[in-house]
């Protein structure tokens, strides 16, 4: 999302690493080239005069000019001031007091809110909640043509990720369904009541007072905007409208793994005051993240984001299963099926460029500038290897020509590409011992091997 802008920030600090000694002129020259960056991604004009006004005022500091090395300083420096910029930490979910708690989520039609209550609901689950889906909207006369619609999908959603749903219809008031839904959910055990409202396709007196309505009968613990980050600006403005009326808690940017310029992440909390609480950055119901301001700011820096590799890495990988691999590993007893298992763990996590970028200097290095990482390469590993007998998978070098026929006949595959994976499994064999001998990995979460 914010490739662009990370180029042009490189390009700056990299010039500035050329001055070797720095001034005010050559600071006012990068901060020139600072500012056209962020109006360039869409940023609010008045967050990006306020930013670099913070910026100058300490990079013409004694701290700077007199420092050994100034250009990271100054990097430092706008490192700090964006991630203050997007709010300083992380915000959570306002679910405390009385059970059951209540998310109401709003935004307007097409920003994906019924997607994102599902995959709240599953964000939820993870952190040892109860959630309970809840579609609601006004009691109307007049059929509502898109409702019933958002309503169906809502109730096909829970059933695809086992989450209970309230059989709401566009006929029941909201103070029935508030009321009904309650009960169900308690029936049910659940203690997050997580309600999917209506949308229109543009913000109007109409839409504010239905919601005005809901939020007086549900009496949400937490207001949730559902934005799509693609409409840069726009996100902000109906972010304005939406808190100026409801009070929100805060917002969940959507569509945050598209090519978005990235202003709506720069502008929203300086120009609302209501902080990202969490961002969508896939398809998949587990692509719903926190959003960590700290993290965002070295991401476009181009400083990686450790902490969210390992926590995805977490996610995927059962203590007891890393224990078991660590002892395997010193024993030297690493077979191809326990690849296997490391290759369908690293599927999990999500695409494999966007986890490199997640690693400090990889995702930007020469040698993977302009390199398209196939992750279907992934899906191939695991047909060759299930191609191959149990006796191969425990013993690889076994494998002769004939074996590798058969194996590449099975698995739909060539020689070539089992001969490639036998190589990269062996390299990693190898790499291991070495480890094994003495050295440490440092950086990986426990049971992850770099693949």
């Amino acid at each position: 999302m914010f490739e662009n802008l990370s180029d042009k920030l490189q390009g700056t600090f990299k010039k500035l690493k050329g001055h070797g000694k720095l001034n005010e002129k050559n600071i006012e020259d990068g901060l020139r080239e600072v500012r056209m960056a962020l109006l360039e991604a869409d940023a609010h004009y008045k967050v990006v005069k306020d930013l670099i006004a913070g910026i100058r005022e300490r990079a013409v500091g004694r701290e700077v000019l007199t420092s050994l090395t100034p250009a990271q300083q100054v990097i430092k420096i706008v490192n700090e001031e964006l991630t203050e910029l997007m709010g300083s930490s992380a915000a959570g979910l306002g679910l405390d007091g009385p059970s059951p708690a209540s998310i109401l989520l709003v935004g307007l039609q097409g920003s994906g809110k019924t997607t994102t209550a599902g995959k709240l609901a599953v964000y939820l689950r993870k952190e040892g909640r109860k959630p309970y889906l809840v579609p609601v909207d006004v009691y109307r006369p007049a059929a509502d043509v898109y409702r019933p619609a958002a309503i169906d999908q809502l109730k096909k959603l829970g059933g695809q990720l086992s989450v209970p749903v309230f059989d709401s219809d566009t006929g029941m008031k909201p103070v029935a369904i508030a009321r009904q839904a309650k009960k169900a959910a308690a029936a049910e055990g659940c203690d997050v009541l997580i309600y999917d409202t209506a949308g229109r396709l543009h913000v109007d007196e109409a839409l504010m007072d239905e919601l005005v309505e809901i939020k007086k009968t549900v009496k949400p613990s937490d207001i949730l905007l559902i934005a799509d980050a693609m409409t840069g600006q726009d996100a902000v403005n109906i972010a304005r409208s939406f808190d100026d009326q409801l009070d929100i808690g805060g917002v969940v940017l959507t569509k945050m793994d598209g090519d978005a310029r990235g202003g709506a992440a720069l502008s929203i909390k300086a120009v609302t005051g209501k902080p990202i609480k969490f961002v969508g950055v896939g398809e998949k119901s587990s692509a719903l993240e926190p959003f960590h301001p700290d993290r965002m700011a070295s991401r476009i820096l181009n400083m990686g984001d450790m902490l969210s590799f390992i926590e995805k890495a977490q996610s995927v990988v059962d203590e007891k299963d890393a224990a078991a691999l660590e002892e395997k590993l010193r024993k030297n007893e690493f077979t191809l099926d326990d690849f296997k298992d490391q290759m369908a763990s690293v599927r999990k996590m999500g695409s494999i460029t966007d986890l490199l970028k997640m690693i400090p200097g990889i995702g930007k290095s020469k040698q993977l500038s302009g390199v398209d990482i196939d992750d279907r390469e992934l899906v191939r590993i695991e047909a060759i290897i299930n191609s191959m007998t149990a006796a191969e998978r425990r013993q690889h070098n076994i494998i002769n020509g004939s074996r590798r026929k058969r194996i590449a006949r099975g698995s739909g595959t060539s020689v070539q590409d089992v001969n490639k994976l036998l190589k990269n499994y062996n390299q990693v064999l190898k790499m291991m011992k070495k480890i094994n001998k003495g050295g440490k990995m440092r950086g990986l979460p426990r049971g992850m091997m770099p693949f």
